[in-house]
This record gives structure tokens, C-alpha cells and sequence, in this order.
């Protein structure tokens, strides 16, 4: 048996999103997990047998028994941590009042957080036949699974993910002097990829890590995300709709991980299956770039007019983009002008990838540019949709023709890169980080003219004319790829696979 320490939810992206997909996963290949997190519904999930709840005192609370449809079952355990949760980078969670970076939080609060934690893992690891324990992130997990491990005399292994690489690690000494304490230690460090390894390389200078190094490419779930063909689409929107019947919806600010309150109207208005579709997926804010996917639309829909963009995600942004919809669409270069030039949440330093874009046209260009939004861009051609977990984005994804993700932070490894191939959609990334090597590995597949318009140059300068040029592209050549994308996707990227290999080492370091 695995146990497997996580810290946060399943539910969302990045992280949590390879935890829950990991584990659901290793169930089907018939394993049982002991999963250690922080998730507060795990009756959505089909593959957890069983939730406990461990209280300080040492009391322990059965939340839910069951039995699952999967070959292997996982058995979920949650310390209780009181009010406060160390977190990478602000967010809310609905039980922790206080969701504090780690960096600012005292000594003695990250020790009580990880005394809780070890004191339940060591309880887990005694009553179980547990045979390696593997822990996300360089930070706080890792420090929970060495002594454990070290105690039991089994392997531990890490998974380190860019966020806590990036904003705890590289910026409070106390956590790197930590986290390099537990790589030095671990038996095995999982790495998604060049991009990751390269982070570590780089951090952890003094340590000799390349022989307990191991590439563990990310996955995505293909009997989630399939292709639909365009006749089909309107019917999987509708399917869509009726997962959303009865759902809390967002606020006017864009902040709350919930659905657009307006999302089935504004999905009613596209024709699916002849209108062409560009999505954009992330959250909103600056770093994801989604202003400048709004700043090129224009330009995408001189070469495509009947195009739809729409928007995924949530994020303190989505006031400011609205607005640049209205003054695209009215013409408002004043509007606009304020608008790109103000700091604001999500995005500190304003627009200046759009601002470049703008002052790198001659008046008459300019212009023109403005002109075609005014005569083009309606507001309603613009669906922002709220936030959609992966059970509402399965109808969605495939129903578009092109994904755009113009990040400005280099990504460690984009998992919804991997979505859109499943989906049979053709994505257009950012040329660095993980997103290059994810557009590197569809080189054998796309002929280099199609790939070149799919890469996108991070140099904020370039980033707009590179969407407004690729975009174009990419949806006039989506048809041609999506079978071929789809069966890449298939071969080299299934989960189960990922989640075998992962579970044969753990089992060859414990023998």
C-alpha cells in the first residue's frame, strides 16, 4: 500500500488535479491508497472507500464508508489543523479562516502545521501495511514524510511542483534549508519533465540529486476528454447545461471558483458546430494572459469573423476584462487606454503586453485596428464562463476548435495542454518552460508551418500579434489534427499508464 501526502484539495488544477487523478488512477489499476489531504467532499469521488478525520486529542472520526466501483479503493485521511492553512500563494479555502502564505507565517505556527500532520501519517503508516510513502511539493509535505518514513524504515519520494519551488523555496530561507534537508534524504524525486528537473538543478546547488532523479510524465484522463464531432457539439452543450441545473453560481467579481451565473444563456447564443471556437483556460489573472488573448480577438476575427472566444476560469481579473470587451467593442480607445495603464489585483503592473502591441502600430494601423473591433467584436461573441471543474469542462473542451494559453510565467508542465490533445484541440502556448516542451513533443504530428503558428513568443512585446497571427491558423487547421492529437494523447499520455510506472518504482524501492 501507498500512502500518499498531498496537504491540500483534489479538487482544482495543478497539484490537486495530479493528486486526484494519480490516485483515481492507481484505484483502477486495482491499488489501495492511503491519501492524506485536506479535501472537504470526498463522497464526490468515486474512488474513496473511506474518510477519517483526526482531531488533536487523538480521536479519530469515520466522515463516510462505502463501497467503490473501482478494483482498488482509497482510504482517505484528514488531520484537522484548526483555523490556519500555509498555502504558496493567497487563495480561499472554505474551512481555514486563515489561508496564509507560508512565508508569513512564525516558526511556531509551520511547527504545530507539520507536528499534526506527522503525529497522523505516523498513525497511518502503523495500522496499515504501508510499503513507501510519497509526498507532493518541496514543501511542507516532504518534512512530514521523512521522520515518518525514517521511523518505519521505508522509502519516501517527492514530487516537487513549480509553486512551492517558486514562492516558498527560492524566497524564505527557513523553507529551502527544509526542503533541501528532505531531498537530500528522499529515495526517489519525481519529476514531470527538463523544466522541473532544471528548477531543482538550480536550487539545490550543494546536492548531488541526478541519480535519484526519475522523469514521471503528467497524464490526462482520455475517457473524460474525447473528441466530438461538430454535428455532435450542440448536444454536449446541452449535456453540459444539465450538469449545471441546481448549481451555486459566481459572483459579479469573478472571484469564487462557481459557474458564470449567465453561462447557459451565453453558450445558447454560439451555433455550435459552424462558428469557430477559441477557448482560454486558466486563471485570471496577468501571469495566465488572458488580456492579451482579448487584446489580439480582433485581429482573429478579421481572418475568422464567425469566431467565439470564451473564457474559462476564475480570478480577480474579470472585471477589467469585461470592460475591455465593452471598449473594444465600442471603439473606446480613451476607455481602453485607462484601462490597460491601471495596476490592479491580478494584474500589479497593468497590460503592457497590449500596451506594446498598440504603440507598436503606426496611427493608421492603429486605426484600423479599432475600426474592425468596432465593426466586429460584439460583446456576446465573448463567453466568459466562471470557473468549471473537470466534470462540467469534459462538455465544453472538445466542443472548441482551438486552446489558447499565452502564460507569462513559465509553466512547469501544463496539464491542460495534455486536455486539449485528448479533446482533439489544437493548442497554442507560450515557447518556454513546460509549454515548450509540451509543443516539442506534437512536433512528429503538426507540419512546421501549423507548429510555428502554435508558439507563441514569451517576450511580452510579441505575445498579442503572435495570437492574433496564430489563432487564425490554428482554427482553420483544428479538423485536420484532432483524430491524429487525440491518438497521441491516447498512447503516450493515458493516466493508467502514468499512474503504473509510478507505482512499479515505488514497489522496486521497497523490495
Amino acid at each position: 500500500m501507498i500512502a500518499l501526502l498531498h496537504g491540500y484539495l483534489l479538487e482544482g488544477s495543478g497539484s490537486n488535479l495530479w493528486t486526484r487523478s494519480m490516485v483515481s488512477s492507481l484505484c483502477r489499476n486495482g491499488e489501495t491508497v492511503h491519501l492524506v489531504c485536506q479535501e472537504n467532499h470526498p463522497h464526490i469521488y468515486d474512488f474513496v472507500a473511506e474518510a477519517r478525520a483526526y482531531h488533536p486529542d487523538g480521536t479519530v472520526e469515520t466522515l463516510m464508508s462505502r463501497e467503490v466501483v473501482t478494483p482498488g479503493r482509497c482510504i482517505l485521511h484528514k488531520p484537522l489543523l484548526g483555523s490556519t492553512l500555509p498555502v504558496y500563494v493567497p487563495d480561499r479555502y472554505e474551512e481555514f479562516e486563515r489561508a496564509v502564505p507560508m512565508i508569513q507565517l512564525p516558526e511556531e505556527e509551520i511547527e504545530e502545521y507539520l507536528r499534526r500532520n506527522i503525529a497522523v501519517v505516523r498513525r497511518v503508516v502503523a495500522e496499515n501495511d504501508i510499503h513507501a510513502i510519497h509526498a507532493n511539493h518541496a514543501v511542507l509535505m516532504p518534512q512530514v514524510a521523512q521522520p515518518v518514513a525514517e521511523e518505519a524504515g521505508i522509502p519516501f519520494s517527492i514530487m516537487p511542483h513549480g509553486s512551492a519551488i517558486e514562492y516558498a523555496v527560492k524566497k524564505d530561507e527557513r523553507f529551502h534549508r527544509r526542503a533541501a534537508r528532505s531531498f537530500a534524504a528522499a529515495d526517489r524525486i519525481f519529476t514531470i519533465g527538463p523544466e522541473i528537473r532544471t528548477r531543482v538543478r538550480d536550487v539545490f546547488t550543494d546536492l548531488d540529486l541526478d541519480g535519484r532523479m526519475m522523469d514521471l510524465n503528467l497524464g490526462v484522463d482520455t475517457r473524460m476528454f474525447d473528441t466530438i464531432e461538430p454535428d455532435l457539439r450542440a448536444r454536449s452543450i446541452h449535456r453540459l447545461a444539465e450538469t449545471l441545473e441546481g448549481m451555486a453560481r459566481g459572483g459579479p467579481g469573478g472571484e469564487e471558483k462557481l459557474p458564470d451565473p449567465a453561462l447557459e444563456r451565453s453558450l445558447a447564443a454560439v451555433r455550435w458546430g459552424s462558428d469557430p471556437v477559441l477557448l482560454f483556460l486558466g486563471r485570471l489573472i496577468a501571469a495566465k494572459g488572458p488580456h492579451a488573448v482579448l487584446a489580439a480577438f480582433p485581429e482573429v476575427l478579421r481572418s475568422a469573423p464567425d469566431t467565439r472566444l470564451v473564457i474559462v476560469g476564475h480570478g480577480p481579473l474579470r472585471p477589467a476584462l469585461e470592460e475591455m470587451v465593452r471598449a473594444l467593442a465600442a471603439g473606446d480607445r480613451a476607455a481602453l487606454d485607462t484601462l490597460i495603464a491601471a495596476p490592479r489585483e491580478g494584474a500589479p503592473n497593468g497590460m503592457p503586453e497590449v500596451r506594446a502591441y498598440l504603440d507598436a502600430m503606426h496611427n493608421r494601423g492603429r486605426d484600423a485596428y479599432f475600426e474592425n473591433a468596432w465593426t466586429r467584436l460584439t460583446t456576446d461573441r465573448v463567453v466568459f464562463a466562471g470557473y468549471l471543474r473537470h466534470r462540467e469542462l469534459q462538455h465544453l473542451f472538445p466542443c472548441c476548435d482551438a486552446a489558447v494559453f499565452p502564460s507569462l510565467v513559465r509553466e512547469a508542465g501544463p496539464l491542460v495542454f495534455l486536455e486539449a490533445l485528448s479533446c482533439g484541440v489544437l493548442p497554442l502556448g507560450t515557447d518556454f518552460g513546460g509549454m515548450a516542451e509540451s509543443l516539442k513533443a506534437i512536433a512528429d504530428v503538426v507540419p512546421p508551418d501549423v507548429l510555428s503558428a502554435l508558439r507563441l513568443s514569451p517576450e511580452p512585446a510579441r505575445l498579442v500579434a503572435d495570437i492574433a497571427a496564430g489563432a487564425p491558423v490554428a482554427l482553420a487547421t483544428a479538423h485536420r489534427f484532432g483524430a491524429t492529437l487525440r491518438a497521441m494523447a491516447v498512447r503516450r499520455y493515458d493516466w493508467t499508464s502514468v499512474a503504473e510506472r509510478f507505482s512499479d518504482e515505488l514497489r522496486a524501492l521497497a523490495a
